[in-house]
């Protein structure tokens, strides 16, 4: 397979070895330099919704191997709907995209990139089919092409097509690219929930309802 992150050559090495070297590196940056966003985020998630202020989840990651993803929670405990569970303050959480900031510890410890497909609830795995499953040679990502493509609000096929095509062809220039225009939408607070839907639909609804899909 030729082209971008295939091969050899630098993009081949940018796969095999400066992905990860960009990970580590930005990664312990954001962690230094947003510590006191962290800490006042998860004041603000205690005082608003209790304990725990972590929500951990079960996540699928590089070659279909299982990983705990944490972020802040957003929704008030409990079993339910997500409409009544998520208020005010977890909607701007989740626009705002800071409940995302803890999978930075994710990044560190290998099981997610920078860069990458969202990592799926583990119980999604044997929904994708064979070819949708090529989203998974690659570590999840905090950013992704689907994400800039506009978040939730991108439906499942086409999410899933962007993500096997950047699965396909990571690359240095595309990545930068990439962080930049999620970042732009997060500053915006564009796409965090589909429409009809208080987040994201199950993987294979075909209808808009307020049924459960977890902290997505």
């Amino acid at each position: 397979m030729s082209g971008p992150g295939h091969g050899k050559g630098q993009g081949g090495w940018y796969e095999r070895r400066g992905k990860r070297l960009l990970d580590v590196l930005g990664a312990t940056t954001l962690l230094v330099a947003a510590a006191p966003v962290l800490a006042l985020v998860a004041l603000a998630v205690l005082g608003v919704l209790g304990r725990p202020v972590l929500f951990r989840q079960a996540r699928i990651g590089r070659g279909g191997v299982g990983f705990t993803l944490v972020k802040f929670r957003s929704m008030a405990p409990g079993p339910g709907e997500d409409a009544p569970r998520l208020g005010g303050f977890g909607r701007w959480l989740r626009a705002s995209g800071l409940d995302e900031l803890p999978q930075l510890v994710n990044v560190l410890r290998g099981e997610m990139s920078l860069v990458g497909p969202r990592p799926l609830p583990l119980e999604y795995l044997p929904l994708l089919t064979p070819a949708q499953a090529l989203r998974h040679r690659v570590r999840p990502g905090l950013a992704g092409l689907a994400q800039a493509a506009g978040r939730n609000r991108v439906p499942w096929p086409r999410r899933l097509a962007l993500d096997v095509r950047y699965a396909a062809r990571p690359g240095l220039a595309a990545d930068l690219g990439l962080l930049l225009r999620c970042a732009g939408l997060l500053l915006r607070g564009h796409g965090a929930t589909a429409p009809g839907h208080a987040t994201m639909p199950r993987l294979g609804a075909e209808k808009p309802s307020p049924a459960r899909a977890g902290e997505g």
